[in-house]
């Protein structure tokens, strides 16, 4: 090519109108793809709706469990400030401790459960339109 200081052109005796012209596109129904987007468009809807109620009820229940823990801590003030002595106040307070931490526990389980069930549900329902988009596909392809 260039030993001889000519250049030529390697596409130059390509006919791509000729390859243009033999390439086919597959037929496309678009009342499908249609049909498709809306059934994706509706379960994302539900998932995204499933999950603002998940962190609602999530939000919730930490708000509960957060005014239960300070109604807790004030009822345990005034016990501790009625006790009589002072062996009768540490031991309310070793108690106190225990049942704090014993709650923690308890509310850390049930946080992390609403969590799980918030997940499960969405991806339940985005497995679903997987396998029926998944099975419409098939069909699509053997209608062909």
């Amino acid at each position: 090519m260039y030993a001889t200081g000519a250049f030529k052109n390697p596409f130059a005796d390509i006919d791509f109108t000729k390859i243009a012209g033999d390439f086919k596109m597959p037929a496309m129904n678009v009342e499908s793809m249609v049909e498709a987007a809306r059934k994706n468009f509706t379960t994302l809807t539900t998932v995204n709706t499933s999950a603002v109620e998940s962190m609602k009820a999530i939000a919730q229940r930490q708000g509960d469990m957060v005014r239960a823990a300070m109604e807790d801590l004030s009822k345990h003030g005034s016990e501790v400030l009625a006790a009589a002595t002072v062996e009768e106040k540490a031991a309310k307070q070793i108690d106190f401790v225990q049942k704090s931490y014993e709650a923690a526990i308890a509310n850390s389980k049930e946080l992390a459960d609403l969590y799980s069930k918030g997940h499960a549900d969405a991806l339940s329902a985005l497995s679903q339109r997987v396998s029926e988009l998944t099975e419409e596909v098939k069909a699509a392809i053997a209608k062909k």
